[in-house]
């Protein structure tokens, strides 16, 4: 346990930090489902509109840290291609 100040301060904090990741990462998470889903049921439309969507989360969420830049390049590059792969 957290004895100086400091420490219960930054305690506190990575509590903070650590609870908004996680609910960021869940909606980031939940956004590329949608795209997921929508190629899934074979909607091409749904599917495009989902991935304009969640292309700018994904890139948010690499300037706050919650993923690495190349995977974030990767889940756009993989959603992107299955989109097109619905024709």
């Amino acid at each position: 346990m957290a004895n100086t100040a400091q420490a219960k301060k930054r305690a506190r904090q990575a509590e903070k930090n650590r609870e908004r990741n996680a609910s960021q990462r869940s909606n980031l998470r939940t956004f590329i489902k949608k795209v997921a889903a929508a190629v899934e049921a074979g909607d091409s439309g749904k599917a495009q509109e989902a991935f304009k969507m969640a292309a700018p989360l994904i890139d948010s969420a690499v300037n706050k840290g919650l993923v690495h830049k190349n995977t974030a390049a990767r889940k756009k590059s993989r959603l992107n291609a299955s989109i097109r792969s619905l024709g």
